[in-house]
């Protein structure tokens, strides 16, 4: 069965409107320009801020070297064989994540509302961290860096600097002694509250970086697939630059070889901890975009013939091999950090905000012109979020026209939505850019862009296309696309490995993200149900 007999049979109101002469002819769809276009733009989307600060802080929190084997035996049972399902959905319907269920298996259509309501959530609070990169790029075009000296008018007198001639009496002045990165980030940056019940004013500065990464955004991807394809070139490309730059550097660094040997070193009795398991699963799902909308939506932009069963290895591997190396920029730097205040890469190491905009930072205070290392990381993680950000709204503009083409694919109607949705979206971010936003942006990662919701979506979606729309007509499908059927273990993973081992890792555990706060405080009960 092609696509076009299955477009010539299916009801979405493409052809509304072109009975009456006084209506606007339809726009057309799009597609990639080229094939590029499609990698780069996936490729952009999936080699995130998780790849930069997330999988090298799991690999040696959950093992070293040994993490590996549960991050691989999940990315072969689960992340490789939804990989290809989704982007073969969308490329072979040339629907969104929504109205390609309407194709498939229409009882399963809220499996695309669900997946939406993930991005929408991740669009508001994801790029509320480009916010940030954006105020730490800005603040490095000084003749000091801010953080690296507590002569500032935020700092307390419990700040203390690090000297490396005075060393042990500089570090042990204070029992609650802190660094500038750190007051940095939490009293300049942040203002940061006491707890969640303390949300407190607007940070203006923020605020006017969350504005500026919006508009960017926007015109980004005012015009679909057609802009958003040629910016991919450079967004997509050079934060690799970047990464090389800085990994050439830090393994140049005195101790850059022992923080190598922690982030690697093998433990493997971590391996008998389920909470491993989970972690791997998680980092998978979540850094290849499954269950998210976004792979649908970027290869309903594909050529029917296009050869998507080859595109989705070659892009896992570059993923994969993107997380692996960003682990070696990381840790050399934090084997530096390490080795120049004597302390134990443990004491050091951080996951999440506090890699980039405290470890980092301070990291790149010590080296040799500074204000050049911390533009070029803060140009990184920018252009790291501007990837995934374009991708997710995209997504959410592909689902809504595709739902009504009729009203949304006609002259300036595209442009006068996306104003919309952006609007919306930077109103609703507002609320953390507040002295109590970051608690706020901690329960939306911990709740809503979890792996748990990712682990049951990929088990709904899995059995819905696997057993119910059936695992044999997909294939045919992607025959019918390809000219060849794919390995027969993707089939089997469809039907019995992917579900089974996404549902024992999917029971939910709700637990209080204190040990990811700075201020931990009681989050009310009724505010985890709204939002989870």
């Amino acid at each position: 069965m092609s696509r076009e007999f299955v477009k010539a049979n299916s009801v979405d109101g493409s052809n509304q409107g072109s009975v009456s002469g006084k209506k606007t002819p339809l726009l057309d769809r799009g597609q990639w320009a080229s094939k590029l276009e499609f990698l780069l733009a996936v490729a952009g989307t999936l080699v995130g801020l998780g790849n930069l600060w997330r999988f090298p802080y799991l690999c040696y929190k959950n093992g070293g070297g040994a993490f590996l084997i549960p991050y691989i035996l999940f990315l072969l049972a689960c992340g490789i064989p939804m990989f290809l399902l989704e982007t073969a959905m969308g490329q072979y319907t040339s629907q969104g994540c929504i109205t390609c269920w309407r194709q498939f298996c229409p009882l399963f259509e809220g499996i695309g509302y669900a997946t939406q309501v993930v991005i929408a959530y991740a669009a508001v609070s994801y790029i509320v961290i480009q916010a940030w990169a954006f105020f730490y790029l800005f603040s490095s075009f000084s003749a000091e860096l801010p953080w690296a000296s507590c002569r500032n008018s935020w700092n307390t007198e419990s700040c203390v600097e690090f000297d490396m001639k005075n060393m042990s009496s500089n570090w042990t002045a204070a029992a609650n002694a802190t660094t500038p990165a750190t007051e940095f980030w939490e009293r300049r940056v942040l203002g940061i509250s006491q707890g969640i019940e303390e949300i407190g004013s607007l940070r203006w500065e923020l605020v006017l970086c969350l504005l500026l990464a919006w508009i960017i955004c926007y015109f980004c991807v005012w015009k679909g697939v057609r802009s958003t394809g040629k910016v991919v070139y450079f967004t997509a490309t050079f934060p690799y630059v970047m990464l090389v730059v800085l990994l050439a550097r830090g393994l140049s660094l005195p101790g850059a070889m022992d923080g190598l040997a922690f982030y690697l070193y093998p433990d493997p009795t971590r391996l008998v901890d389920p909470q491993v398991w989970m972690d791997a699963g998680a980092q998978v799902l979540f850094s290849f975009g499954i269950c998210q909308g976004s792979l649908t939506a970027l290869g309903s932009y594909n050529q029917y013939k296009n050869d998507c069963y080859k595109d989705t290895f070659v892009l896992c591997l570059v993923n994969g091999g993107s997380s692996f190396v960003a682990g070696f920029a990381i840790f050399s730097v934090l084997g530096f950090m390490s080795y120049e205040q004597g302390l134990p890469i443990s004491q050091v190491a951080a996951s999440g905000p506090g890699l980039a905009f405290i470890a980092y930072p301070r990291a790149v205070a010590m080296m040799p012109l500074p204000q050049l290392w911390a533009v070029c990381f803060f140009v990184m993680v920018i252009l790291l979020g501007a990837d995934t950000q374009f991708v997710s709204l995209e997504c959410l503009m592909t689902s809504v026209t595709d739902m009504f083409p009729s009203v949304f694919r006609r002259a300036y109607r595209r442009e006068l939505l996306l104003l919309c949705l952006c609007a919306v979206c930077f109103f609703l971010g507002l609320l953390l850019v507040t002295e109590g936003g970051l608690y706020f942006l901690q329960l939306f990662d911990h709740y809503v862009c979890s792996g748990n919701n990712l682990l049951l979506l990929s088990v709904c979606q899995s059995i819905a296309i696997g057993w119910i729309y059936g695992a044999d007509r997909l294939y045919d499908n992607i025959e019918d696309m390809i000219g060849y059927r794919p390995w027969p273990l993707m089939k089997i993973c469809w039907l019995y490995v992917t579900p089974t081992v996404c549902l024992c890792f999917s029971i939910p555990v709700l637990r209080p993200p204190c040990s990811a706060c700075f201020r931990c405080a009681s989050i009310p009960e009724q505010l985890i149900q709204m939002i989870a």
